[in-house]
């Protein structure tokens, strides 16, 4: 008796848990839809190990078009017409890494990067995975990609210590995101996967010649559409 009186006060407490998360997850999402998040697990432990935090909030209206598109353009090719997933990307990368690719390839689009960098952190296994998956289905139900795409390019980490587009465009070319060109644009998207590794200024190698990739592409982005959901 004791051992089922247990198991059923366990089971009670564990759906009250699940229930507490799910609510205060919901509402969580629903308050950064029209509220910019004010710090995140990221930057606390950047700003733990002595780098600070530099951001600087500009909403996407204001910034230049070019961002957004370099971000379509290096990341998620297929932002505006996927829910969250791009199950053929994911399928690509596994196939790549599984082949010995040299570069380990992600498969995540940036709607999960979004759901990452504001609600979650970095580094994890299969539990973070989930929670980045809940989150992810949470934004693209609450969220307009407008609003995904706004979040996204003010939270990724563009430099040590510095977030966002803007923050990126002030270190790097002394001037605001809304005066970024295709060029500058591209160096900025290039940077996103290892912020702390890469430099926009003088880019050499692999990520000079990935940034004028980049920047071919934000051509394509445009004439074909690739970001008519955040018109």
């Amino acid at each position: 008796m004791a051992r089922q009186s247990f198991a059923r006060r366990a089971l009670r407490w564990t759906i009250r848990a699940l229930v507490i998360f799910v609510i205060g997850s919901v509402l969580w999402v629903g308050l950064y839809r029209f509220v910019p998040p004010p710090v995140t697990v990221t930057m606390l432990a950047n700003a733990v190990d002595g780098r600070g935090i530099t951001k600087d909030w500009m909403s996407l209206d204001e910034m230049s078009p070019n961002m957004a598109r370099a971000a379509i353009a290096a990341e998620d090719g297929n932002f505006c017409t996927h829910h969250g997933f791009d199950f053929k990307a994911i399928q690509k990368a596994m196939e790549n890494n599984f082949q010995g690719d040299r570069r380990i390839r992600g498969g995540s689009t940036i709607s999960q990067q979004t759901a990452k960098n504001a609600f979650l952190w970095q580094n994890g296994g299969y539990f973070r995975k989930a929670l980045e998956a809940w989150f992810t289905v949470l934004i693209e139900l609450l969220w307009p990609k407008h609003r995904i795409m706004e979040v996204y390019l003010n939270l990724a980490e563009t430099g040590i210590g510095a977030y966002g587009a803007n923050a990126g465009a002030m270190r790097y070319f002394h001037h605001d995101a809304s005066r970024l060109t295709r060029a500058e644009a591209a160096r900025i998207a290039a940077v996103l996967p290892l912020p702390k590794k890469r430099e926009a200024i003088s880019p050499s190698g692999f990520t000079r010649r990935y940034g004028d990739r980049i920047a071919r592409r934000i051509g394509q982005v445009q004439r074909y559409g690739q970001d008519s959901c955040l018109k």
